[in-house]
């Protein structure tokens, strides 16, 4: 018997690695979810569904129809200023959407994987574990972790992956990130600032695809931390990517985050401890300059 897997935010960067990962699983029927139309290669290995999760006659409707063992949950306003300036759109993306999903995973016993991130800290002591206190300071921060305690107060079974700086690319990017953006601005002799004060362990779209599977094809219950494992700056990712493609460093100006003006603070010192992942999961993330190494190659694919 098939066990079925639904993806909410298909269209998105994550959304896209797991349904190229897991359309490879011949035990899984794959039902991809997002709004509007399909941007993925249309193919006979998974079904695409158009659903709108803030809207809860939908999503009933949907998981009505297809009956889903196991949910992947990516899709959220993940923009941080962007939630700062709409924050009633993240409170009903991020919150109340989640809660129509937590109801309809608790009608059809449906094992629920949910994408979490190191903004619901305040960065004052990361790298951090599963068990660190939570303390948000943006309402994107605020909202992931009352997602959370969503999860945490239902009586479904739940799983949490929580991540960091998510970077990779797909045929349609919507969002840069910041090797793209180094590798662009250098090739076209800018001058780019970029900041020495705060930390992360960023984290490739692939593995983190490889982290949700793992969690969600054992229905392995509880808090992941789910990154890479390297501890970055911004500048040393900016330094690692010109040096792999032999770009000018001297573009790279140092700075630090107070002379940028955003609308949400940024915890200035997350990442975290993956030892529950390595050992719980297998989980084995790539090294950021592996990251940069595979993006190039898929660069290049795409052009």
């Amino acid at each position: 018997m098939k066990q079925r897997v639904l993806i909410t935010g298909s269209n998105g960067l994550l959304g896209q690695k797991l349904v190229q990962l897991l359309s490879q699983e011949s035990e899984i029927e794959l039902i991809a979810t997002a709004r509007g139309a399909n941007r993925l290669p249309a193919s006979s290995d998974y079904l695409y569904v158009s659903l709108d999760i803030t809207q809860e006659a939908e999503v009933n409707q949907v998981f009505e129809t297809y009956k889903p063992n196991m949910v992947i949950h990516t899709a959220a306003m993940t923009n941080v200023d962007t939630c700062e300036t709409d924050s009633a759109g993240c409170e009903l993306l991020n919150v109340t959407a989640v809660n129509y999903l937590i109801r309809a995973s608790e009608k059809y016993d449906t094992f629920f994987c949910h994408l979490s991130t190191d903004f619901i800290f305040d960065g004052k002591n990361g790298p951090y574990a599963e068990e660190a206190e939570a303390n948000p300071i943006s309402i994107y921060g605020e909202s992931k972790l009352k997602a959370e305690q969503l999860l945490q107060a239902s009586s479904i079974r739940w799983a949490i992956a929580r991540t960091v700086l998510v970077y990779g690319i797909v045929g349609d990017m919507s969002r840069t990130n910041i090797i793209l953006w180094v590798k662009k601005s250098l090739e076209e002799g800018k001058t780019i600032h970029v900041v020495t004060d705060q930390f992360r362990t960023p984290t490739l779209a692939e593995d983190l695809a490889i982290g949700c599977w793992l969690i969600t094809k054992n229905q392995t219950e509880g808090i992941f931390n789910i990154s890479g494992s390297d501890f970055l700056t911004p500048y040393e990712m900016a330094i690692k990517t010109a040096e792999y493609y032999g770009l000018d460093q001297t573009l790279i100006q140092k700075a630090d985050s107070s002379t940028f003006q955003q609308a949400a603070k940024r915890p200035m010192r997350t990442g975290f401890i993956l030892d529950k992942a390595y050992r719980e999961l297998g989980y084995q993330p790539r090294s950021f300059d592996q990251g940069i190494a595979l993006m190039a190659e898929q660069v290049k694919n795409l052009s």
